[in-house]
This record gives C-alpha cells, structure tokens and sequence, in this order.
C-alpha cells in the first residue's frame, strides 16, 4: 500500500497508535495542540533540527529504521549538550504519495525504538505531500533545573577542554559510503549514531562542567562556538584526539583532518576547571564512555593546533557550514 491509499488522516492514525502515554502528556496527538506537564522547577529547553533527503540522508545507503533513529538523535544531542532530560517531541514530514507504507511503518519504529530508550514521547507534529525528497522536522523538548543548564558560554581561561567517545568517524563512515561500502564501525557511526545523555545530564548536575557544545559541525567549528560566546582562545594537542582504530585505518596521510572538521559524531565538546578532571574521570569510567582531555581554554582570542612533534597545525577547514 502507498500512502496515496492510506490518506493523511490514516497515517497518523497509524503513527498515534504506537505512541506509549506519558504522565509528562495530558494531551497528545488527536488535538490542534499537545497539553504537557512540565516537571516542577525545571525550565523547558527546545531545539528544532531537519533532515532533508539528498543533503543530510541519501535513500540508498540507510535504512529506514536508522534513519528514524538518527533523526530523533540529532535533537537529544542537542538537549544533552545543555545537560537536559528528554521529554517531548513534535515530528513533521513531507513525503511523496508513492512512498509506500511499509517505509513509514519501518522509519517510525526506528524513531518511537530511540524514543522510548532516551525517555521521549511524540506528543503531535506535521504530515504534508512533497513534489520533492523526503524531509524531516523533529522539534524536542527537554527539562533541568535553570542554574544547572549549560551553556557555550561559560568557558573560562585555564579551563581543560574534553570530548567524549571519538572523533571523525561519522565522516570517515559518510567517505566510505560514498565509496559502495555498507556496513561496519564507521559506517554505523554516520547512520546511526548515539546520543550522549546521560552524561550530559551527569555533567550538568554534578556541576562539572563550564561549558558544552555537541558535535555536530565538527571539533574545530562547534569549540568556535564556544570560544566566540565565551570570549576565550584554546589550545589544542592533536596527540590527544581520541580517534578510533577504525579511523586510523582509513584517514589517510593526514590523520587529523576528518577528525577537527568532519561533524556528525554527535559527542560532547566540554570545559571543566583542572580541579574537577577527577570526578569527570570516574564519571566516565561509570558511564563506560571515553574521557579524552585534548587542550587547554586561554585568554587570548586564537586556537592554536601543537603537533605531536611540537609544530603547529594549519587545517584546512574549521567545520560543515550549510551557506559556507
């Protein structure tokens, strides 16, 4: 069946009805607006991302499922960035009328699959025909204490700047798929990667970090971002990135270059003060998620790159930019 046969007002009805409730929703979808709870002293942060077919996905090397999966992460990315709990979702799509219904039944189990792990629920959103590719909207709300939310601007000279996980294996994953290869580390982490919740939200409140970014546009793009808010410089040693075995394998001549400027890996680029690297450590080590220190925020308004032989790196680019 299409959707064609289906109609707007089926596909929804298919949608709601594996939608599990909420005490966070008193209304969901059904109504012209969604009724929410919002947990007492928590201020409600919200981000909004799309997915457009041919610029953020292509159809021939993802799954359904991974992509509804991907696309509800990159927005619990950007709620673990300020230390938020996931709690709502709204989705919006276009869609041609030909895509067939097991498309739609396959894409949202992957989205309500990474909803129900990360505590969100779909409480309504938007369903329109497109003459086009597919595009996806996905708008999240999350919640947290007001003095405990963190942002890109508290980044003070001497702090240490961290990364979870590892870096440029999304963009290494998209290289190699784009050379016919489907499947392994690399590519599983451009196609489906994993949101870092909860140690978002252990960093924010255990007071640990000073500021938080996730990255999503690249290392070197996305700590702009921090130092331009906070008014600082950094000091990176390219000997600290954490990169995996995989990337190594495949990056090439130059091992650095995916890893500062390729986005999509979705882990967090933070600030701690020196004093606090030993409770950020056995957080980590707890959360079974690597802990790397890769450099230093200073005062001077400048990033400097130092080699592993001590010499100073010039990269080719800071990061994706959609206009750049």
């Amino acid at each position: 069946m299409r959707l064609a046969e289906l109609g707007e007002f089926g596909l929804i009805d298919r949608i709601k009805k594996n939608v599990a409730a909420s005490p966070s929703v008193l209304l969901g979808i059904g109504d012209d607006a969604a009724a929410l709870v919002p947990a007492p002293e928590c201020v409600t942060l919200i981000t909004c991302d799309m997915l457009l077919e041919s610029v953020h996905f292509d159809l021939s090397f993802c799954d359904p499922e991974s992509l509804g999966r991907k696309s509800l992460s990159v927005n619990l990315s950007d709620l673990a960035a300020m230390g938020a709990h996931p709690r709502q979702f709204l989705l919006g799509i276009a869609l041609g009328k030909e895509v067939p219904i097991e498309f739609m039944d396959r894409f949202m189990a992957g989205v309500l699959e990474q909803a129900e792990r990360f505590g969100a629920t779909l409480v309504g959103g938007d369903t329109c025909a497109s003459k086009g590719g597919i595009a996806i909207s996905i708008t999240a709300l999350g919640e947290q204490r007001p003095e405990l939310v963190l942002k890109r601007s508290g980044a003070r000279p001497g702090d240490l700047i961290c990364l979870s996980g590892t870096v440029g294996d999304a963009a290494a994953g998209l290289v190699a798929l784009r050379q016919g290869v489907r499947e392994g580390f690399l590519v599983s982490r451009q196609l489906d990667p994993t949101p870092r919740v909860a140690a978002g939200v252990a960093l924010a409140e255990g007071g640990l970090a000073t500021a938080m970014i996730d990255v999503s546009d690249g290392v070197l793009g996305d700590l702009g971002h921090i130092r331009e808010m906070s008014g600082v410089g950094a000091r990176l040693e390219l000997a600290k990135l954490p990169l995996s075995d995989e990337y190594r394998a495949a990056c090439g001549d130059d091992p650095y270059a995916l890893a500062l400027s390729g986005g999509e890996d979705y882990e967090l680029l933070f600030c701690i003060a020196p004093g606090k690297r030993g409770e950020v450590e056995a957080l980590f080590a707890k959360l079974a998620l690597r802990l790397s220190v890769i450099g230093e925020i200073t005062a001077t308004p400048e990033v400097k790159l130092v080699t592993p032989g001590g010499g100073v790196y010039a990269p080719g680019h800071g990061g994706f930019d959609h206009f750049g």
